[in-house]
């Protein structure tokens, strides 16, 4: 199951998160089940994402729209990689250099 998160940096109304979750759903993600926040990368606590990753079973797929979107330094996020990856949990990063942590598919599949 595809699973998204989306956060943008300021809680002020400013930044929309409109773009990333058109991004999210134009991959296939239903709008229950991308999460977000609207909060500073740098904060320690992002309620969405820690719903995010609790909802993540075996054989799912995180999608984030950039991978700033997700990690809060360099460490934060090979850290989080890492513990998806020991979960069984693939990673898909949508726009950039683009990431994708999942096995290549089977043609039978």
């Amino acid at each position: 199951m595809l699973i998204g998160y989306a956060r943008v940096s300021k809680a002020d109304g400013s930044q929309s998160l409109e773009l990333q979750c058109a991004v999210l759903a134009a991959a296939g993600i239903s709008a229950e089940r991308i999460y977000e926040d609207r909060a500073s990368g740098a904060r320690d606590d992002r309620p969405g994402l820690e719903a995010c990753l609790r909802a993540l079973r075996q054989e799912d797929v995180l999608v984030v729209w950039k991978l700033d979107r997700l990690g809060r330094t360099l460490k934060h996020l090979v850290n989080l990689v890492r513990d998806l990856s020991d979960r069984g949990i693939g990673l898909r990063v949508l726009t950039g250099q683009g990431a994708e942590t999942t096995p290549p598919l089977r043609p039978d599949a």
